[in-house]
């Protein structure tokens, strides 16, 4: 069962908590699934494989995961964590609730472009910090290489975007095309990466996004 975190405590109590409460968990049960992805080290490896990833270690981004079990059934929606990440190297494996997605759809307006959507394929992805322009960095991982996306309204582009691999929030995935983790599982996600990244001496990483089948 995906351990949530504990609902903020409301000034009033006795019956305006209780549904305090139960409102928040509603919501936190329809933006993240309830356990974490099921999908198997050879199920991953094979993926990997098929796409000519040998990398001792790499990240899988599978989109539409959870397509058929959130959301509307047989489409991948946005603003929730239907997708899933693996990490996988010879000696490690991990599986976390993920966002591949913008948060909405439209126009972002901090750039009048149309939201920005990561086409599937590999991308080269290392250690970095999110949140500088906002005054507050965080280690997370950054592009490598170009990466290529199509924009809400059709535009396509490729080059270097600062789309992102880092932590959503409890309300929101909090991207506007980045690939994020569900908070609570995103320390463990950015360590063992950190770490396996370290141990392997890779200096960059490749991203595989799919799209679920």
């Amino acid at each position: 069962m995906q351990k949530l975190p504990s609902p903020p405590t409301p000034a009033n109590t006795g019956t305006t908590q209780m549904i305090a409460t139960t409102l928040y968990f509603e919501i936190m049960t329809k933006i993240v699934p309830q356990s974490r992805p099921a999908q198997s080290r050879e199920k991953t490896l094979d993926i990997l494989r098929a796409h000519s990833v040998t990398d001792a270690v790499a990240v899988l981004g599978v989109r539409g995961y959870y397509d058929d079990t959130m959301g509307k059934p047989g489409k991948n929606d946005r603003g929730i964590y239907d997708d899933a990440m693996f990490i996988v190297s010879p000696r490690f494996y991990l599986a976390v609730n993920a966002n591949t997605d913008p948060s909405r759809y439209g126009v972002n307006q901090k750039i009048g472009k149309g939201m920005a959507v990561l086409q599937a394929g590999v991308w080269r992805y290392k250690r970095g910090l999110h949140g500088v322009s906002r005054g507050n960095p965080y280690p997370a991982f950054v592009q490598a290489r170009a990466v290529e996306l199509l924009r809400d309204g059709g535009e396509r582009e490729r080059g270097f975007f600062a789309i992102n691999i880092h932590k959503g929030s409890f309300n929101s995935t909090s991207s506007e095309g980045c690939q994020t983790v569900y908070p609570t599982q995103w320390d463990e996600f950015q360590q063992a990466l950190y770490r396996e990244l370290d141990y392997y001496k890779q200096a960059t990483f490749p991203y595989l996004l799919i799209e679920n089948a």
